[in-house]
């Protein structure tokens, strides 16, 4: 029988788990490894930021989630993968064997490729829970005393609908204290324009994302390149669309949130074969490491390339429904592979995404999420923030009740044409 190790317990991993539980053949067994003992629902992250959700309310313990599905947890981090023993080396110093390993680690955050950047540093991320409460504590010191906000993306960042998101919602929030005509608010990103989301635009999200930021009073710097951050003062260097420097940009702030590069995890950079020269993930059409073929992958880990070249680089981003459809595709080839056939399951990396705005929101379909696309389409409307708080709920009872998918959520995305998997 078959020992499958599931590295990471995140929004593709714990899915992951209750779906590989459902194809396990009798005597398989199943085991999780997360250097976390609690699963968050990081898109939450934002509200956590300004005291508008705690953090108890993101967050579950995994161990005994899973173990109602007869699924062994090991809450300790991953030392090394050891892909040509099939090992994983763990911080504990012991070693699991596996027959098959999805890798769903999510990023490492590249804080130190800026000087100054992170909550080490001199800006803030809600890119982890732990991250958006300590952002949420200095928040409440800065409303005592508010001045300019810078907030985006730094370059090689590759999920940029969480500052757009985290940008709107501080505006909301300052709003409602009343105190909004205190605070200028400075948007820095590395996307070509505003918008571009990593993924040459989806419908009309430049000219409708433009219309936010004007409607609500908040400056941009496009084609940004973050090169260092001082304690109340940013330097970023503007660029031309040829990538030739434009303009220099001192910025000073009193709070700053920048999202950061990401690239894959200790456990795993560096190793031939396995990853790309950042760390992520090498992957088939069947989300399997062409080298290594009982490795699998999904998420944000997963190797990428940007949909277009951009003046300052920017990666392509790996939205929720995106990822579930990888964990829906790997699940079914490694039963396929238990099986001794060869994997025939395509992800079709669809992506449906809300992004609220504090009081409304923005919401995209792209299917695919890579271009070129048969379906591209976004609009906005305060049913979108609705939606995302409604949709909170549901993923968190999802995860409480130990499913991936419920059968009224499928049957409405099918009747819209939004699928998992590709036609064979």
């Amino acid at each position: 029988m078959a020992h499958i190790v599931i590295l990471g317990a995140g929004i593709g991993g714990m899915p992951a788990a209750y779906e590989m539980r459902e194809l396990l053949r009798s005597g398989d067994k199943l085991t999780v490894i997360s250097n976390n003992p609690k699963h968050h629902f990081t898109p939450s992250n934002p509200w956590v930021a300004v005291d508008w959700r705690k953090r108890d309310a993101i967050e579950v313990e995994i161990a005994p989630l899973l173990a109602k599905k007869g699924v062994d947890f090991i809450p300790v981090g991953a030392k090394r993968v050891h892909p040509d023993k099939n090992q994983i080396e763990l911080d504990d110093g012991r070693s699991i064997d596996y027959d098959y390993l999805v890798i769903a680690t999510g990023p490492k955050l590249a804080f130190e490729e800026v000087e100054g950047l992170g909550p080490k540093g001199h800006t803030h991320s809600i890119c982890h829970v732990d991250h958006a409460v300590e952002a949420e504590v200095a928040w409440q010191e800065f409303v005592k005393d508010p001045g300019h906000i810078v907030v985006g993306a730094v370059q090689m960042a590759s999920c940029y609908g969480p500052a757009y998101e985290f940008a709107m919602i501080m505006d909301t929030d300052l709003r409602r204290r009343k105190i909004r005509d205190k605070v200028p608010m400075t948007f820095v990103t590395a996307e070509p324009y505003i918008g571009h989301l990593g993924l040459g635009g989806v419908g009309d999200s430049k000219g409708l994302m433009e219309s936010v930021m004007r409607d609500r009073h908040i400056k941009w710097i496009c084609n940004a390149k973050t090169t260092k951050v001082e304690a109340g003062k940013m330097y970023v260097t503007e660029h031309n669309d040829d990538g030739t420097p434009k303009k220099e940009h001192v910025l000073e702030f009193k709070y700053s949130m920048m999202l950061p590069a990401f690239k894959g995890i200790d456990a795993v950079i560096g190793i031939e074969g396995l990853t790309n020269p950042r760390g992520f993930i090498l992957i088939d059409a069947f989300q399997r490491n062409p080298k290594f073929k009982n490795i699998y992958s999904v998420g944000v880990c997963v190797a990428i390339p940007p949909v277009e070249a951009t003046p300052v680089p920017t990666g392509a981003p790996k939205t929720g429904y995106m990822i579930e459809s990888m964990v829906n595709a790997t699940v079914h080839n490694i039963r396929e592979a238990l099986d001794g056939k060869e994997p025939s399951h395509k992800a079709t990396w669809n992506a449906v995404c809300l992004a609220d705005f504090g009081d409304n929101g923005a919401a995209f379909v792209a299917l695919p999420q890579i271009p070129p696309r048969n379906v591209s389409w976004f609009s906005q409307g305060k049913w979108v923030h609705l939606a995302k708080i409604a949709f909170e709920k549901f993923y968190m009872r999802k995860i409480k009740k130990g499913t991936s998918e419920h059968v009224f959520e499928k049957m409405v995305l099918n009747s819209l044409g939004i699928m998992k998997l590709k036609d064979k």
